[in-house]
């Protein structure tokens, strides 16, 4: 919103000054400092002639002048001027000196044969505007105010229309309704925040969608298994075959049981997005914990993990980034056949974390897929454990939530499946996500 408001003061100092220097322009008497060529060189002609005649007919002279021409002369002794000492000497500069008081200005000239006298032009300022004058600029001012405002502004009204329309078209259930964004825009970092937004729901009403679909689908299996469980212990007399099938229903259940609380589990990840904290933590500290956490199925399956890093500097959530690494390193496992690698990029804004496996890969047609939730490959080792196909969309949610992105790909160097993840420096002060 800085845009927004550099935009506004810009708009009204601009529009204040223009307008201003306009209407002073036209509205300030013209000024008569340059305008008395005439007059001056008609003061100095009298002053020429006056020289010539004896003082006691200065006066007289001038009273003939004035009643012959329409200028207004008199005839005063420099003692009457109230001026500093060091402008008298000025008065015997060709072109005298000006004076101005408020009604108009003072010509005042004199020569070495006038002694201590000199003579002075009266002229006259012209009228001041009517004060109908001054409410037309006025008026003028403000309107111009107005209509340049309204010029300056009118791409801010148009964006906001635009927003309000894909709002209401959003609020309508139109998903899709986003803004178009474009550089000049002043509220770009709204309309931004707008399109996340709408992102945002439209991606969780999906997914309650699809969970609630998958959910429906997936507990089918162990519903039927307890029902007929329990059909065949109430049918039978033998108490060995009561047990075994009690024991059968124990199992159904803690597998319905656990695919709730993973269901649950996603369903409120979002929430704790905002409990995200990122702070300062070396690449050599987050892989340690990682390896830790991972380490008793890479034994069990006979896996080496190879980390290629230097040590350096994160600014992350230790947390939930480590969460979302031993998600990958797990499914890494339940592909690879011996070998698991870790390594680490940075450049000035970004820090890139590879994974990569020797496995047989994801299909090309699935490379879109794996990070939707319930989405599992059919040549998955494990599928008979409790995997519900989450792992990997709670990874992408966890690099969104650092306001990164996540690629998957084919590794060149073992040939298997490779994720990876880009987290931008001091994400927590970005305000949207980039492609790459």
């Amino acid at each position: 919103m800085k845009k927004l408001y550099i935009s506004l003061i810009t708009g009204a100092l601009i529009s204040s000054f223009i307008l201003g220097w306009l209407i002073d322009s036209l509205s300030a008497p013209p000024s008569n400092h340059d305008n008395f060529k005439v007059e001056k060189q008609i003061l100095a002609g009298v002053v020429a002639e006056i020289s010539h005649h004896p003082k006691s007919e200065h006066e007289a002279f001038l009273e003939r002048f004035t009643q012959a021409s329409h200028f207004s002369l008199s005839y005063h002794s420099n003692s009457e001027l109230a001026l500093p000492r060091e402008l008298h000497g000025e008065l015997l500069v060709p072109g005298g000196i000006t004076l101005e008081d408020e009604l108009g200005f003072y010509l005042i000239q004199t020569s070495a044969a006038l002694a201590d006298s000199h003579i002075q032009l009266r002229v006259e300022k012209p009228p001041m505007p009517t004060n109908r004058t001054d409410l037309f600029l006025t008026v003028g001012f403000y309107l111009g105010i107005c209509i340049f405002m309204w010029w300056w502004l009118a791409p801010l009204t148009k964006r906001l229309s635009l927003l309000n329309k894909a709002t209401a078209q959003f609020a309508n259930g139109n998903l899709d309704a986003r803004i178009n964004l474009t550089g000049l825009s002043y509220i770009r970092e709204l309309e931004t925040s707008y399109n996340r937004m709408a992102d945002q729901i439209q991606q969780l009403i999906e997914e309650n969608q699809l969970l609630a679909s998958s959910m429906s689908h997936d507990i089918r299996t162990p519903l039927a298994c307890l029902r007929f469980g329990l059909d065949a212990a109430i049918d039978t007399k033998d108490p060995t075959k009561i047990q075994h099938y009690l024991e059968r229903m124990e199992n159904d259940l803690d597998q319905m049981e656990s695919m709730l609380n993973s269901y649950l589990e996603y369903a409120t990840l979002e929430q704790k997005s905002y409990q995200i904290s990122p702070t300062a933590i070396t690449s050599t500290e987050l892989f340690d914990n990682c390896f830790y956490q991972v380490e008793p199925k890479l034994n069990a399956q006979s896996i080496k993990l190879e980390i290629k890093s230097d040590t350096q500097q994160l600014y992350v959530d230790p947390h939930w980034l480590a969460r979302a690494i031993v998600n990958l390193l797990s499914n890494a496992a339940d592909f690879a056949k011996t070998t698991i690698t870790i390594s680490t990029t940075q450049t000035h804004a970004d820090t890139f974390i590879e994974i990569e496996d020797d496995g047989p890969g994801i299909d090309e047609a699935n490379l879109d897929n794996v990070l939707k939730p319930f989405f599992q490959q059919e040549n998955h080792r494990n599928r008979a454990a409790k995997n519900y196909g989450l792992g990997l969309a709670i990874v992408a949610k966890v690099i969104a939530w650092h306001f990164g992105d996540i690629k998957v790909s084919r590794s060149k160097e073992l040939g298997g499946a490779k994720f990876t993840l880009r987290l931008p420096h001091r994400c927590h002060l970005k305000n949207k996500t980039s492609s790459w």
